[in-house]
């Protein structure tokens, strides 16, 4: 019997190999405002945060200068610029865990649309029954679509896999249990402080899923 029915991965980060891109992008806006730069990825994970709003705050953006939305469009017109990978293995995963009967859904607080596109350029949207994003470019939360979704669908044991503190929210607040992937957004130590099962790499899904990959 199969563990779980659902599987609805973050995007950014859990399957999309972006992190070392959003830090390349962050940096180039504070160096522009002569703001405080990040040394590197560690740096980064010990910050990154949602809302963006607050984690903008929090590394020095000021908000009476410049709107946050006007930051946000500067940041999303830069990230959409650069070219991407999945994490390794990932498209073999997905491709696992379609053909052993598990739906799997995406749910990203990326902007819809950016969020098709930006699929797109990869061949896994076959590997989906729904793709969830939200309206804007704000990056706030998910959780709203997520349980639209999980109401939608009568979805009643989900795992939700992420790589942040945020995803370990949304999964709780739809009622799914959680993983998380420490090769994301927010270091392993972070992580490790939410109780829930951390895995060095997505290969480790499939072992959580008690799934044979022969």
């Amino acid at each position: 019997m199969l563990r779980y029915s659902y599987v609805i991965w973050d995007w950014n980060g859990t399957l999309l190999d972006d992190v070392d891109w959003c830090v390349n992008v962050i940096n180039r806006m504070l160096l522009r405002r002569k703001l405080k730069t990040f040394d590197g990825i560690c740096d980064y994970h010990e910050v990154f945060s949602f809302p963006v709003i607050d984690y903008y705050r929090k590394i020095g953006f000021d908000f009476e200068k410049e709107p946050f939305e006007d930051l946000a469009v500067e940041y999303v017109e830069d990230y959409y610029s650069g070219s991407f990978k999945l994490h390794e293995n990932a498209e073999d995963i997905l491709r696992i865990i379609h053909e052993k009967g598990i739906k799997q859904a995406i749910l990203s607080a990326s902007e819809i649309n950016y969020l098709n596109a930006q699929l797109s350029g990869f061949d896994i949207t076959k590997y989906f029954d729904e793709i969830l994003g939200i309206s804007n470019i704000l990056a706030g939360s998910k959780t709203e679509a997520g349980r639209e979704f999980i109401k939608r669908n009568n979805v009643k044991n989900a795992l939700f896999v992420g790589d942040t503190e945020h995803d370990f929210e949304t999964a709780k607040m739809l009622g799914a249990d959680c993983v998380l992937i420490a090769r994301g957004h927010q270091s392993r130590e972070r992580l490790m402080r939410l109780g829930a099962p951390v895995l060095d790499n997505i290969t480790g899904v499939l072992e959580y899923l008690n799934l044979e990959t022969g």
